[in-house]
């Protein structure tokens, strides 16, 4: 077995959404009642009782609340998900940062003040690009006027703490396109900055034109020459790239995301929401019937399964590797309790070789050159442990 610390981070997971983006396949659903909604904020109560009746928190440093589109609720069903927190989750560190992800198309004033009133200290705001024919392409419901909009009032409302998504490699988008939407960003001021290339899943619109040769996107070479862009510039305007996609000001890094990448436990409630404690992985169930009927029994799980020690071993690798600082070998040995095998030394000595990686005085970070191929890099370690 290993160590691992109890859980002091939760995910809270809210599926609707006002409308479905064409490259989205996460959890979420359009609905056009209020019903399901109210039922699911009173199951999703009800899983949070349950779940740390079950296992109880240590001091909970972060919370995240996403999606879905967490600010589609109404300011009222809002009060009973920060209730439910409040009355669950009491144990909370002084430093507590708790997250809401927003659409700039479902943020007004009423919903801002009801998430300060329920400790929502950070925004993530899902502005993808600032062209208007690229939002309506991609199916987001909001405009760029939207994006700035909201963050006037967010900031009016005393929100400082504000993170902002771009997306690059979209239908039609040139490196052109790519360098205004970043200096539109940068115009913000704001403390982070997530982006992310655009990714075809499975179930989703973009997957079915792709399949019929009918979406046209950037070739690779482009795609690589609009991540250099965007690191460039930010790195030019004082942003520090922390992880792959995402840059910070100092101080304000992700702290959720970063239990993520330093693979810790974390709580996960809601529908289709993932959790890790002690060991275990679950899945919640995903439809919202589904899950507001399972908790009404009980706690709502599609899938638990024990990580063995070599599944956690090589997770260690793949996340920690997508920061830039790397992973240390004594983070290792607090977890697993000694040094790293040999099977990742020779993966190690591998991709060293290749200048993929290098060594720190701690333990191996990406090159300039391995942050370009970080999927290469980090597939490596899919069944590095043959036998432990």
């Amino acid at each position: 077995m290993f160590s691992q610390q109890g859980a002091d981070a939760l995910y809270v997971h809210i599926p609707f959404c006002p409308h479905k983006c064409f490259y989205c396949d996460f959890n979420s659903y359009v609905v056009e009642s209020e019903d399901p909604v109210w039922k699911y904020v009173y199951a999703l109560e009800r899983e949070m009782a349950l779940t740390v009746a079950q296992h109880p928190p240590a001091e909970i440093r972060t919370i995240f609340i996403g999606g879905g589109t967490p600010t589609s609720l109404s300011p009222a069903q809002m009060e009973v998900v920060f209730e439910a927190l409040h009355r669950h989750v009491p144990n909370r560190s002084a430093q507590l940062e708790m997250t809401m992800e927003a659409n700039p198309g479902t943020l007004d004033r009423a919903k801002l003040q009801a998430m300060r009133a329920g400790g929502v200290n950070r925004i993530s705001l899902g502005a993808q690009t600032f062209d208007e024919r690229l939002l309506k392409e991609i199916g987001r419901i909001h405009s760029a006027d939207d994006v700035t909009h909201s963050i006037e009032i967010a900031r009016q409302e005393g929100f400082e703490n504000l993170s902002i998504d771009l997306m690059f490699g979209l239908p039609g988008q040139t490196l052109a396109m790519v360098r205004e939407a970043v200096e539109r960003v940068l115009a913000f001021d704001l403390p982070h900055i997530s982006l992310y290339g655009l990714k075809i899943e499975e179930n989703t619109v973009f997957h079915s034109l792709y399949m019929r040769n009918q979406l046209v996107l950037p070739d690779e070479d482009t795609e690589v020459e609009m991540y250099r862009l965007i690191i460039e510039a930010m790195k030019q305007r004082g942003y520090e790239q922390y992880e792959v996609s995402n840059f910070a000001k100092p101080g304000f890094a992700s702290r959720h995301n970063m239990a993520y990448w330093q693979n810790h436990a974390y709580y996960g409630v809601g529908a289709g929401a993932h959790g890790y404690m002690n060991g275990w992985r679950h899945v919640n169930v995903k439809g919202v019937q589904a899950y507001i009927d399972a908790c009404a029994h009980g706690l709502p799980r599609l899938e638990t399964n024990e990580v063995e020690r070599k599944e956690a071993e090589e997770d260690f690798m793949m996340v920690g590797l997508r920061l830039l600082a790397g992973i240390r070998a004594q983070d290792y040995l607090a977890q697993f309790g000694e040094h790293w095998t040999a099977s990742f030394q020779t993966i190690f000595d591998e991709l060293c070789e290749k200048r993929l990686l290098e060594r720190t005085a701690s333990g191996y970070r990406l090159t300039d050159s391995g942050l370009f191929v970080g999927n290469e890099v980090f597939g490596r370690f899919v069944g590095a442990i043959s036998d432990l």
